[in-house]
């Protein structure tokens, strides 16, 4: 059995690669401040809401229960009452039960060894990357992970706070971390941070191993590079050598780039049955308007289905599809009146491209809160953002499966 707490965790990527892995997890609690984030999450992983309980809380009271936990609707900055007071009281009904029923401590500002659980195997995190990542520098943000830097990748060093105040009031810290981001981690503007935090860690008795991986190299037909971190608390001297041991032996670094699984057909994740209401309306909704910009957009990228076939592979999903330079387009001779000749991937094959299922993206469409009268919690754009904010779960697969292993040799 592995004790998980997943920190910013999205939609869920490290659950989804517990739940395909098959071994005995739990899911103790989540960190997650975005709204749209936990509220999916509660759907792909819970099902259907249960609002139950909370049917008679008047929306004063859910207010006075939501905003003192410093929640975000953008994922950049806190969500204030008058905006939520917009909300139909069944969506904030939702929103509260799906708090609940993740058991989300929130904001990981707010917690400390007094609201951290005990007996954690692992404590995954994949802070916020937009301040490390190169499209960050692109838009002159080089803040990165600087500790003074006040801004979202800045969190990584609340895990550290936490980690300490475990430490410093003999709590149990976790038995491994797994830490996920951008690879612009390891270049030279932030690798004297990212040194520190690694030091940080062995100072609190860790081992870490640093890997860069692929995805293509895992059977996903995405070409996406991550750095993980996977940290594992030493017991003695003894146990350093061993784990040093393992990860030589085991290096999926190495392993992935020379014994890469032949990636899945992309076709398989392609939604282009057009025959299908579902698909079409989804495509269509996906289809931008016939303007200056797209042209360029449709002459720059990559087309995914040539009429030679489909390619092997596409580039990195992102935030937002609707951009250049972009994961991939795809030709669309049915596009509606003024769309372009080409669409781009559609929220529900971004889903599947990271490693959900069909029925994990339904149920998000199927019980998606009515916040206004005209207004869906999740737009297009919005599940674009979950999706390209998420982790491939094929990765999250084997180094779990390694973390498995190791804790069956430490604690024999």
């Amino acid at each position: 059995m592995l004790n998980v707490v997943e920190a910013f965790s999205g939609i869920g990527s490290q659950a989804k690669a517990l739940k395909k892995l098959g071994i005995d997890y739990k899911v103790v609690n989540i960190l997650e401040w975005d709204i749209s984030a936990f509220v999916a999450y509660d759907f792909i992983h819970n099902g259907a809401p249960d609002i139950t309980p909370y049917k008679n809380l008047t929306k004063k009271e859910l207010l006075d229960k939501l905003i003192p936990l410093n929640l975000s609707i953008d994922g950049k900055n806190p969500v204030k009452r008058n905006s939520l007071n917009m909300w139909k009281v069944e969506s904030l009904q939702v929103i509260w039960a799906a708090y609940n029923r993740t058991r989300n401590l929130g904001d990981i500002q707010k917690v400390d060894h007094l609201t951290f659980p005990s007996d954690i195997d692992v404590l995954t995190y994949s802070f916020p990357c937009q301040d490390l990542s190169i499209g960050g520098a692109w838009h002159n943000n080089h803040s990165g992970i600087d500790r003074d830097a006040n801004n979202r990748s800045g969190l990584l060093w609340e895990v550290e706070r936490i980690l300490e105040s475990l430490h410093d009031n003999d709590k149990d810290l976790p038995r491994f971390l797994l830490m996920e981001n951008v690879s612009n981690i390891l270049s030279k503007r932030h690798a004297s941070n990212f040194n520190d935090w690694k030091n940080q860690l062995e100072r609190l008795g860790y081992f870490n191993k640093v890997y860069t991986l692929d995805a293509s190299n895992f059977g996903s037909p995405q070409r996406r590079v991550r750095t993980f971190m996977v940290s594992v608390l030493l017991p003695n001297k003894d146990v350093q050598t061993l784990v040093e041991q393992y990860f030589k032996d085991n290096d999926l670094e190495e392993t992935s780039k020379n014994n890469h699984r032949k990636p899945k057909k992309l076709e398989r994740f392609l939604r282009m049955d057009y025959s299908n209401p579902i698909y079409k309306e989804e495509a269509n909704i996906s289809n931008p308007n016939d303007t200056p910009s797209r042209r360029k957009i449709y002459e720059g990228n990559d087309i995914l289905n040539k009429p030679t076939g489909f390619n092997e592979y596409l580039g990195t999903l992102t935030t937002k599809q609707d951009r250049h330079p972009n994961a991939g387009i795809l030709e669309f001779p049915e596009h509606r009146e003024g769309g372009s000749p080409y669409r781009n991937l559609t929220p529900r094959e971004c889903f599947l491209l990271m490693g959900f299922d069909e029925a994990d993206f339904n149920r998000v469409l199927k019980y998606n809160p009515q916040i206004q009268v005209n207004k869906k919690l999740y737009s297009r754009e919005r599940l674009e953002r979950l999706a390209g904010n998420s982790i491939v779960v094929d990765v999250l697969v084997k180094i779990f499966e390694q973390i498995n292993e190791l804790k069956s040799i430490i604690y024999r």
